[in-house]
């Protein structure tokens, strides 16, 4: 694998991908694979503008949840839920092809040496039609990023070009897509001419004007939840959109999630809301815990924390939950262990609340919690009554000791809005057009809308990727 250091004139390669993560690694290795097998010797360019140890924007970070079943199938169900939140403006043929994509990328994964986990959920109510299970990555999504870079490394064809930013695409006259300009460290200005484009250097996370001027004010009190995405500024949608492309997607729709406020490593997720009670800086409750399964709503209460709870909110539970959870996904995402007390007061002061609030929060909601049985494994209409907002399933009353308490803020993890694609990952033009040369995926291709039906983002990304790096080779 070459590496390139000093200025070059316009070298010409097969495939230019811009962006290293799991859309641009993908595209990258299959189109060498295939090229190897087609008996080819074709020239390949990687542009990445992360620096090392943040380089391949939230890829590395994630855990990588995979909406799969125990056959390693994707959830059939997860059309119809992208369709009902999205209010059919997401792109159903699309999603019908991620669902014929994934089992071949699963095999691909595993014939690549990545141990796929499959995870029989016993606490959690999934809404996935898996038969309550869901697989993961051994070693989350680094384990696949570094595996893929493993065996691109076996490949004297390839280039990397780090701390590399793409500026703007060439064109031919007639419209062609020929080649990026890039930006490398040493402040200059060079020209990577390709035959084939294919920009996968995700969505404008680190983007803060991008964010004011299409998701609104007070973004830039959003953190990011991985180092990498401060790379993922907009700049392969706005290349894009230089020479015609059109959208699709909810610019103003972002995915956040809650995360524990003291952890000192990246995507540190608080994944059980749903188990207990969520209070504001004021300790008052702001969001019915049990509106949804956990997958579905711990988007929207990230969203709520950010737009109206000045970026603060704590999680209090007590010992039935911690004993049934921990220790597991759940809770233990952090690299720190639920603050513990023996009291509600005593809760509040290591959380930095008021004791009397938060006192007068727990009683009432405990006191409001009806009769019905306690049912995890069910929307079990265990529900509260009298309080605003009541609490519509899971609200069992926080009264056996040792108690716990998380602080948490959201952070963003990624925007819906990008590139319109079809379904060979060719970006499309304002009039539906193919725009010759250039092809998307991953995360700066538009699909959601309103609401991010979860364990998908990955998959979507790595499927597409591969999808689009055996297509190309066969056009070359």
């Amino acid at each position: 694998m070459g590496s390139i250091t000093t200025p070059i004139n316009t070298p010409q390669y097969d495939l230019v991908v811009v962006g290293s993560g799991f859309a641009g690694s993908m595209t990258a290795l299959n189109f060498l694979e295939q090229s190897k097998k087609d008996g080819k010797q074709r020239r390949v360019a990687i542009i990445e503008a992360g620096k090392e140890g943040e380089r391949c924007g939230a890829s590395r970070w994630t855990m990588a949840y995979l909406r799969l079943d125990k056959n390693n199938k994707f959830d059939s169900d997860w059309i119809k839920e992208m369709k009902q939140v999205s209010k059919g403006l997401a792109d159903e043929d699309y999603c019908k092809k991620l669902e014929e994509l994934v089992p071949g990328l699963a095999q691909y994964l595993l014939d690549h040496g990545v141990q796929l986990n499959h995870h029989d959920e016993k606490n959690v109510l999934l809404e996935f039609k898996t038969d309550q299970h869901f697989v993961f990555p051994e070693g989350g999504g680094n384990a696949i990023i570094e595996n893929l870079f493993q065996h691109m490394s076996k490949f004297d064809n390839l280039d990397i070009l780090w701390e590399t930013a793409g500026l703007k695409l060439l064109t031919s006259e007639r419209g062609e897509v020929t080649g990026v300009k890039v930006r490398k460290s040493d402040g200059l200005l060079y020209e990577i001419a390709g035959k084939y484009i294919m920009l996968a250097c995700g969505g404008f996370e680190g983007n803060r004007e991008m964010l004011a001027k299409y998701v609104g004010n007070n973004t830039h009190n959003l953190p990011l939840i991985a180092p990498g995405l401060k790379y993922n500024t907009g700049a392969g949608i706005n290349m894009a959109l230089e020479v015609g492309a059109g959208t699709a997607g909810s610019f103003d729709g972002m995915h956040c999630e809650l995360v524990d406020t003291r952890a000192t490593k990246p995507d540190a997720v608080v994944w059980g809301h749903n188990y207990g009670i969520v209070v504001n800086r004021d300790c008052k409750r702001f969001y019915d815990e049990g509106k949804r399964h956990l997958f579905a709503t711990f988007e929207m209460i990230a969203l709520e924390t950010w737009r109206d709870q000045n970026q603060e909110a704590y999680f209090v539970t007590d010992s039935t939950i911690m004993n049934r959870f921990r220790p597991g996904w759940v809770y233990d995402t952090s690299d720190k262990d639920p603050i513990e007390a023996q009291s509600i007061p005593e809760l509040a002061e290591k959380l930095g609340l008021d004791p009397a609030k938060l006192m007068m929060t727990v009683s009432e909601f405990n006191k409001a919690c009806n009769h019905k049985e306690f049912n995890l494994m069910a929307l079990d209409g265990k529900a509260t009554s009298g309080l605003s907002p009541n609490k519509t399933n899971w609200a069992n009353p926080i009264d056996k000791p040792p108690y716990y308490g998380v602080p948490m803020t959201s952070h963003l993890t990624f925007t819906y809005g990008g590139l319109k694609v079809n379904l060979d990952s060719q970006v499309l033009s304002t009039h539906d057009v193919p725009i010759p040369g250039l092809y998307a995926a991953g995360e700066l291709t538009g699909l959601f809308y309103n609401e991010y039906p979860p364990a998908t983002s990955c998959l979507r990304s790595m499927s597409f990727g591969r999808d689009a790096g055996l297509a190309i080779a066969k056009k070359v």
